[in-house]
């Protein structure tokens, strides 16, 4: 018979050894990731660089980059990534490049037209104010929430997201549309009040976070896509999709988006109302029936062909960033929902071969299939928040 002692010195080994095993997972996964981003994206600039440019690459369109704008809204997820090559890696050749395009998109502190300045200029300038203290960062993102705010309409108590009067949305008879998306941007706005001490930017943050709390969330906790108001009056007039399968179906990275939105309002204010709905919208991603084993979503929770729906390693990116955020709020064991996410996005079905992908990091996303657009292609906000959340794990492991 073994001795007690002896039993439990065995337990306590392979106690030990599953503990060291799994520790070494987690960190495989991120020192991976982030070799793989570095090779990837040193081709991306190496391509670039041959046309004398400096061009902003967003995904595939015919199987060719397409390039973008300072004025696009995804402008600021390329120079953000390489910001965040540089916090990971420390090699001083990421800020070089890191500035170089930052700089490249200044002008977008200027936009009023979209409320996606703040997408624009936080993750891009943000990043870059973060890790250098560069006063001209903190200038251009200052001027970007005035920009961002002249979008606010003090009736519905909202930041406008679309324009109405052109393009596709101009058909939607839409007076005050007010996307989840939206929430992404009032990170900028918090950040100003405390750069510039203006506390304006914080009340119209607060403002356009409160309305979303109470008009987009289902009893389910999921929540509406686009939220339309009337400026008149300031009422809900309807509560539909843009880029979901229906308007009461449940838009994978729409409830991403309300996932990382609110857990920053709740960073920012410690308001607990903001922690809660952060926690509901999680547990709604989580343990939704339609949530495949790797938790990277199919596009629509609710697409009708499921499981023969396309995945999105966009809003699994996206969630892995934020449950990392939300796991250090009180709910630990949420971090290791995001292991999960960044294990199968770390995985040879997602994570591309080098010199494969056309140099963009994920496979697998999607863009908006109801407009037919980005679908089953790269995109460069995939991997932007595919390297924050590694960046956030190398935090947590320290």
């Amino acid at each position: 018979m073994m001795p007690k002692f002896l039993k439990f010195s065995l337990i306590a080994l392979l106690v030990a050894g599953c503990s060291a095993s799994t520790k070494k997972q987690e960190t495989d996964f991120v020192s991976n990731g982030i070799k793989i981003a570095e090779q990837q994206i040193e081709y991306q600039i190496t391509k670039i660089d041959k046309t004398g440019k400096i061009l902003n690459p967003r995904t595939l369109i015919n199987n060719n980059i397409q390039y973008v704008s300072f004025a696009d809204w995804t402008s600021g997820f390329f120079p953000g990534s390489l910001w965040y090559l540089y916090d990971l890696t420390k090699d001083e050749k990421w800020k070089v490049e890191a500035e170089r395009f930052t700089m490249h998109i200044d002008s977008a502190k200027y936009l009023k037209s979209t409320h996606d300045v703040g997408f624009i200029i936080n993750c891009s300038f943000g990043n870059g104010y973060r890790l250098t203290n560069n006063p001209d960062y903190k200038a251009t993102m200052i001027r970007a929430a005035k920009s961002l705010i002249t979008r606010f309409r003090p009736k519905t108590g909202t930041i406008q997201s679309w324009n109405v009067n052109s393009g596709w949305q101009s058909e939607r008879g839409w007076m005050c549309p007010v996307i989840a998306d939206n929430m992404m941007n009032l990170e900028l706005l918090f950040e100003a009040t405390k750069l510039s001490g203006d506390s304006s930017f914080w009340k119209i943050a607060v403002s356009h976070a409160d309305k979303t709390l109470e008009n987009h969330f289902r009893q389910d906790f999921s929540c509406y896509h686009v939220v339309d108001y009337d400026t008149i009056t300031g009422e809900v007039r309807n509560k539909i999709t843009a880029q979901g399968y229906s308007n009461e179906s449940s838009w994978a990275r729409g409830q991403a988006w309300a996932l990382y939105g609110f857990t920053v309002c709740y960073r920012e204010t410690q308001n607990p109302k903001y922690l809660d709905i952060a926690e509901k919208i999680a547990h709604f991603i989580i343990t939704n029936k339609n949530m495949p084993a790797d938790m990277v979503p199919y596009w629509d929770f609710d697409a009708p062909n499921i499981p023969n729906e396309p995945r999105d390693a966009s809003a699994a990116a996206i969630n892995a960033s934020a449950l990392y955020e939300l796991s250090t709020y009180g709910q630990p064991e949420l971090a290791k929902t995001a292991d999960k996410i960044m294990t199968a996005l770390s995985g040879p079905a997602y994570l591309a071969t080098p010199g494969t992908n056309h140099n963009f990091v994920l496979m697998h996303s999607v863009g908006s299939i109801p407009h037919n657009n980005e679908i089953d292609v790269p995109l460069n906000y995939a991997d932007y928040y595919f390297l924050e959340a590694l960046a956030r794990k190398k935090a947590l492991l320290k």
